[in-house]
């Protein structure tokens, strides 16, 4: 299983969701990889804690995408394993951003596909977190994967560039990926008190829009989560959000 979380606004919980979701999913027995193609590489610093360019990424796999040779490594050379059983990381660096060019001057958006299935044996479950925007890596993690995940942290902006973001993964759908779906919408950062973001998920439910259970709700202590490089089953197992995060992983498998 692959799935892609996509959003092409800023700030709405990307990362924060693609690690969550793969650390509960390699707490309950999975063999997880995430995918970091941001070059902000926000996944790779909480899962490993550093924020120097790593030795090994996704950036030297890309470049063996464009230096074609009878010597190729196999893409497991590109990963590196996590402080935490079961998780592993392919992870960003800073070099994303102007290897994109030459990737996309080379027709190369089917290689991160290709690349992948390579890992079917390896891995359980593969999430791979994008960018925020729809350029190169979020179109190439389209088309590698199975089910996208749209995060929606209930802010109005967010509710009216929902469709336009579920066309999008239609146009892949259609010209790219037969087997990509929309899996559902992620509510993050979720106040249950509060009467707007009721109403705004209340309206994507009536809209027949694919809204996941349960919400995630919004807490201080995912701070604390980024700050110690700790995802919240890892952190503090017993917290709210992290039971939701395990919850919602749930609700995933069982679809």
């Amino acid at each position: 299983m692959r799935r892609v979380v996509f959003n092409q606004k800023g700030g709405v919980g990307k990362s924060t969701i693609t690690v969550n979701l793969a650390a509960a999913a390699a707490a309950a027995g999975r063999r997880v990889l995430v995918v970091d193609l941001d070059p902000q590489g926000n996944s790779s610093h909480y899962l490993s804690g550093s924020t120097t360019p790593p030795p090994v990424s996704v950036a030297g796999l890309f470049h063996q995408m464009l230096n074609i040779s009878m010597f190729e490594k196999p893409v497991t050379d590109f990963v590196t394993a996590t402080a935490h059983p079961n998780l592993s990381l392919l992870a960003s660096h800073p070099e994303l951003a102007e290897l994109m060019v030459k990737l996309e001057a080379r027709y190369k958006m089917f290689k991160l596909r290709d690349a992948l299935e390579q890992l079917d044996g390896h891995f359980d479950e593969i999430w791979i977190d994008t960018p925020p925007a729809l350029n190169f890596y979020t179109r190439s993690a389209l088309i590698a994967a199975n089910r996208c995940l749209i995060p929606f942290d209930c802010d109005s902006f967010s509710r009216h560039a929902l469709l336009g973001l579920i066309d999008s993964v239609g146009e892949i759908r259609a010209d790219h990926n037969s087997g990509l779906s929309v899996e559902g919408i992620v509510v993050n950062q979720f106040q249950p008190r509060a009467s707007l973001p009721q109403r705004l998920v209340q309206e994507l439910r009536d809209a027949g829009l694919p809204v996941l259970d349960p919400p995630l709700s919004a807490s201080v202590k995912i701070r604390e989560s980024h700050e110690r490089s700790l995802p919240m089953v890892y952190l503090d197992a017993r917290h709210k959000l992290s039971q939701e995060f395990a919850a919602l992983y749930q609700t995933l498998r069982r679809q």
